[in-house]
């Protein structure tokens, strides 16, 4: 089915042949049929969707997410933001939204709004921020379906969607969920370390035939508050040439800076509160590859 931001057609309706949802498959009865044409009724109204990964934790893939998110929006495009990150989800404390609940209305859950960006993640539901989520793959699988299928996301321009570190059951739904999303950023630091399990991340991706848009190097080097001074404390250009090997994009590096700590701790994006410093700007530099890519493959 085509996007249809101003009218949305029912799977029923969509006349397009490329549409997977028009067909009941041999092996699927109807209540699951009706399930994924719902799923591809609601996902059919967002142009693009931008999973961020890594195969490293500590990386800073959240940080990386929300100022992605947060420089689509400021570029003027409609965005939502999915944290799938089941057992660590930090997007509503990156995002101040910490205590908000969602409202549910007739079987439809309304994302919270933040500057214009709509927001979803298990850390809504959860009764307090220490709860700990102890859920086994089904149960993964069966919540992030329901927030792509049940959130009232509306017409989006674009879908960021945060996953945890690894290549378990949460980026492996959501690949299995979204049929025609753009693609995979995967984020990592200088090191070794973080770039051998960053590979498995790409490797990934080329197993499932998802499009890597691009790797961000981030943590790449520190900038001394006082003068300015970077300085490339885990080394840099280790992720550029790993890119290379692998043929994959390389988006650009993120310089570690200690705003970019306290706006995480207070809510506050960085690109939005520091909107004129170095790293903002690299962030946007980041961004500038996958716009392209997206203007490409959108049709006229």
């Amino acid at each position: 089915m085509e996007n249809e931001h101003h009218d949305a057609k029912k799977c029923n309706e969509c006349e397009s042949e490329s549409c997977s949802a028009r067909k009941q498959r041999p092996d699927e009865d109807s209540e699951a049929f009706l399930e994924r044409q719902a799923l591809q009724n609601r996902l059919c109204r967002i142009r693009h969707k931008i999973l961020v990964m890594s195969g490293k934790g500590g990386v800073g893939k959240s940080t990386v997410a929300v100022n992605l998110a947060v420089s689509l929006a400021q570029a003027g495009h409609k965005v939502g933001l999915l944290d799938v990150d089941i057992h660590g989800p930090s997007i509503p404390r990156m995002l101040h939204l910490e205590g908000q609940q969602p409202l549910v209305e007739q079987n439809a859950i309304f994302p919270i709004e933040r500057d214009g960006i709509k927001v979803i993640s298990l850390g809504f539901f959860l009764p307090e921020t220490d709860a700990a989520v102890i859920w086994r793959g089904p149960m993964k699988m069966g919540v992030i379906k329901q927030f792509l299928k049940d959130v009232e996301w509306g017409d989006l321009d674009y879908l960021v969607i945060d996953s945890p570190p690894g290549t378990g059951d949460e980026p492996l739904s959501v690949c299995q969920l979204i049929e025609n999303a753009d693609g995979a950023v995967i984020v990592t630091t200088p090191q070794e370390v973080a770039l051998a399990d960053v590979r498995k991340s790409i490797t990934f991706c080329h197993r499932l035939n998802y499009r890597v848009l691009g790797v961000i190097e981030n943590m790449s080097g520190f900038v001394c508050p006082k003068c300015g001074e970077l300085t490339d404390i885990f080394g840099s250009g280790a992720a550029e040439a790993m890119a290379k090997d692998m043929s994959v994009p390389f988006l650009g590096r993120i310089p570690i800076e200690p705003k970019i700590v306290q706006a995480c701790d207070t809510g506050a994006p960085y690109v939005q509160a520091y909107a004129d410093s170095q790293t903002a700007k690299a962030f946007q530099q980041a961004l500038e590859p996958i716009l392209a890519r997206a203007q490409e493959d959108t049709p006229a």
